[in-house]
């Protein structure tokens, strides 16, 4: 194997490649993510705070993230969620804009697409269905997939492309937050790359430990799941704090921000 946030309604866009539209939402317990597709290709995609709201909220947001582009109805829509509470405004909201129910991420639309080997399929989070399809479809197999989220989970995809299962963690901010809230004495601070492991003051420390101790929690957990695996599994980085974790990591080998998005891609085309 290769060694190596309170409610807002900002959209931060995020540009990739160059058809038709095709929408897809991602509801996390931190982060919601929205996404478009040109075809095969993703075209830009939004992180948000996920918080409470209307449909006729998520409307104008969606509406703001298709702009100018607009000038014909989406051809649909996918989405995921892990968060009941906010499955349905979303899902009235993406029928309103494209005119048509979204597909949704669960074990039971991907059961001939995807075998899960997990004891109750159905317990399996829409977000890891939608990064074992990606994984399996862009990076081949075996293969891990490390989400780095509110949770960080590890998600293993055999040789044969079966989901197995994995592991869960808690999230690097989670983690940190919880520290900072119960710590009196430790102070808040910017969680970003330590210039060393021995930190000389406490905000140094804190970088060091939090940061470093996530790269190293992940390699480890990769390298026990690897064990268990047949084959050299590629180990793939996804989630909003991929970019700060994965380049400290030697197990890694490609971190793709978009992973959950193109999965669910992946599903409207073998879906439609």
């Amino acid at each position: 194997m290769p060694e190596r946030r309170a409610r807002t309604t900002r959209l931060r866009r995020v540009p990739a490649g160059r058809g038709s539209q095709l929408l897809t939402v991602d509801i996390g317990n931190s982060d919601t993510v929205a996404g478009r597709f040109r075809g095969a290709a993703l075209d830009g995609f939004w992180r948000l705070t996920s918080g409470r709201l209307t449909a006729d909220e998520a409307v104008l947001l969606l509406e703001q993230m298709l702009g100018r582009s607009r000038t014909a109805r989406p051809r649909g829509a996918v989405l995921c969620s892990v968060v009941p509470n906010l499955t349905l405004a979303w899902s009235e909201a993406l029928e309103r804009v494209t005119g048509r129910a979204p597909l949704e991420v669960t074990a039971e639309t991907v059961r001939d697409l995807l075998p899960i080997r997990y004891h109750d399929p159905g317990a399996v989070g829409a977000d890891r269905i939608a990064n074992a399809l990606a994984a399996r479809a862009l990076y081949g197999t075996p293969a891990i997939v490390v989400d780095l989220g509110t949770a960080t989970t590890f998600d293993c995809i055999s040789r044969e492309g079966a989901y197995l299962g994995g592991a869960i963690s808690p999230g690097v901010g989670t983690s940190a937050e919880e520290l900072f809230r119960r710590a009196a004495r430790v102070p808040r601070v910017e969680l970003r790359r330590p210039r060393r492991a021995l930190g000389r003051t406490t905000e140094e420390s804190l970088r060091a430990g939090v940061l470093w101790g996530a790269a190293g929690l992940v390699d480890a957990l990769v390298r026990r799941l690897a064990r268990e695996m047949k084959g050299t599994p590629r180990v793939i980085a996804t989630g909003g704090w991929a970019k700060v974790v994965a380049p400290e990591c030697e197990t890694v080998e490609a971190v793709d921000e978009g992973l959950t998005l193109k999965g669910m891609r992946i599903l409207w085309e073998e879906r439609s």
